[in-house]
């Protein structure tokens, strides 16, 4: 599920740094959109975990579109959206306790793009 996970120094994720990064992954698009348009895209903490939560909220809305428009496989879209739900909040839980992590495909994509540091 999580791949290279390791703790993040302490003078770097301050409380407020492991909060917004827990809310960007369960409040969706809205915060890691507000962490990326401010000030606190300085924060390397917050800037990566936003990153991460922003390209996996985009990939889970394009997947569930896309299934959704499959007759058959459709219906099992609100599972698959519930399935993301349960991760979207053991991402957030992870970030909250000062864990960087990556997430397969979307950590490296994020990489390839120069988003993310190497």
């Amino acid at each position: 599920m999580l791949t290279n996970i390791r703790k993040a120094p302490a003078e770097e994720a301050g409380d407020q740094d492991r909060l917004m990064a827990l809310l960007a992954y369960i409040i969706g698009i809205i915060v890691p959109l507000i962490i990326l348009l401010t000030d606190m895209k300085n924060r390397p903490f917050q800037k990566y975990h936003a990153v991460q939560a922003l390209i996996a909220d985009v990939a889970l809305i394009l997947l569930v579109f896309v299934l959704g428009l499959i007759p058959i496989i459709g219906c099992i879209t609100p599972l698959l959206s519930l399935a993301a739900l349960v991760l979207f909040i053991y991402w957030g839980i992870q970030a909250y306790q000062g864990n960087y992590f990556e997430i397969p495909m979307v950590t490296a994509f994020a990489r390839q793009q120069g988003w993310l540091p190497q």
